[in-house]
């Protein structure tokens, strides 16, 4: 556990460690519960398939292409336990491969029409 003041900056590094210096980490999905068995029902996203949801979320420059760092302000679910749990999925791909999903950046998908 990291323990945080409602409010107060949470910074946050991923690193993959790999001996392939050719690989890429993006961060697609970040979402946050009150439980640590469920992230479906009550949830709130940070990083949805690489668009940002919350306006506190702000990326780092990183030295390298296989580190991601990402800051976002510390909230706590209403009417719930006060602990905040974090599940973040990352993608790795090859570097400069421009038709991968680490280089699409955030995906929206359109709604589909409903017939009548």
């Amino acid at each position: 556990p990291y323990y945080v003041d409602i409010n107060q900056n949470l910074f946050l590094e991923a690193y993959l460690h790999s001996s392939d210096s050719n690989l890429v980490l993006f961060v697609d999905t970040c979402v946050a519960s009150p439980t640590p068995h469920n992230f479906t029902t009550v949830t709130y996203d940070i990083i949805r398939n690489g668009c940002v949801r919350d306006s506190t979320y702000t990326t780092y420059y990183s030295p390298y292409r296989y580190m991601v760092r990402f800051k976002f302000n510390a909230f706590q679910f209403i009417r719930n336990s006060p602990m905040v749990y974090l599940r973040c999925e990352l993608v790795v791909c090859r570097a400069y491969d421009y038709s991968s999903r680490c280089y699409q950046g955030c995906i929206t998908r359109s709604k589909r029409e409903a017939s009548s």
